[in-house]
């Protein structure tokens, strides 16, 4: 076989392979779950009820929330790509048995919510639960935004989009296409990727008490792309760096209680 033709079915790979990507990103960026558990079904904490929204593009969901008790805040939690409500909800039990309110997102097309994932539809779900508080007569600076993974992009954007009381980051990225980048090095991923989720481009318009933490054993986003982020945010901000934790353990390794008194922090300053 000459060169040329080695060269041809080399290009014809590439280019087979770059269209599978580009076609399949979003199956390879979400990992829904079809079924749905209640909060019972889950044994998550008996505070824990469903509430349930209709989006601006007509989607019924559901979240998981307990109302505040003793605290100013309640926190809206987005969560990364691969969970789902009742793979987090041990995750509010902290907050709630401190006493601060806390609403467990789902998205379009997770825990069998309708619909399916897109960066403009998670944007257009956390709306909604954000709204459908403020509507309940919380404040929005009483409101504390708390993404993990994939979920930080969303937290991100509703806080650009709302007066919030802090913003939360845990495990953050700068932005989907400079992690594809690195996971796809040899695409023109710029090009290609189709949700973005550029908090890089959004946290330095972003004033609000900010708290970040990335674990030094992540092996999905590099502690880096937090320090840069961190960098780029502006003050008040707060950043740990989490010698031991990976990228879903962090609550292993003190993060609530870290976040606990970052939040105890705020609550004295009100």
């Amino acid at each position: 076989m000459t060169f040329e033709i080695y060269l041809c079915v080399a290009i014809l790979i590439y280019f087979g392979a770059l269209v599978s990507v580009y076609l399949l990103q979003r199956k390879l960026m979400y990992y829904p779950d079809p079924v749905y558990v209640s909060p019972v079904a889950a044994r998550a904490s008996e505070e824990l009820k469903e509430l349930k929204v209709r989006t601006e593009d007509g989607l019924d969901l559901k979240a998981w929330y307990a109302p505040a008790t003793s605290k100013p805040f309640t926190i809206i939690f987005f969560h990364g790509n691969g969970d789902r409500l009742r793979s987090v909800a041990t995750i509010a039990n902290p907050y709630i048995d401190a006493g601060y309110g806390f609403l467990l997102a789902e998205y379009r097309g997770y825990s069998g919510m309708p619909g399916s994932p897109t960066e403009s539809g998670l944007y257009t779900d956390a709306r909604s639960y954000v709204k459908a508080l403020i509507a309940s007569g919380i404040k929005e600076t009483n409101l504390i935004l708390f993404g993990a993974s994939l979920g930080t992009g969303v937290a991100t954007q509703m806080a650009s989009e709302f007066h919030i009381g802090g913003l939360i980051l845990l495990a953050p990225y700068l932005s989907i296409t400079k992690i594809a980048q690195i996971y796809f090095p040899i695409f023109p991923v710029a090009l290609l990727v189709k949700d973005r989720f550029e908090n890089d481009q959004k946290l330095p318009r972003i004033i609000v008490p900010l708290l970040i933490a990335n674990g030094g054993k992540d092996m999905v986003i590099a502690s880096s792309q937090g320090r840069r982020l961190f960098a780029l945010a502006n003050e008040p901000k707060e950043f740990h760096f989490i010698a031991e934790g990976g990228h879903d353990d962090l609550f292993e390794h003190g993060f609530a209680e870290i976040s606990l008194i970052w939040l105890q922090q705020l609550a004295v300053k009100q």
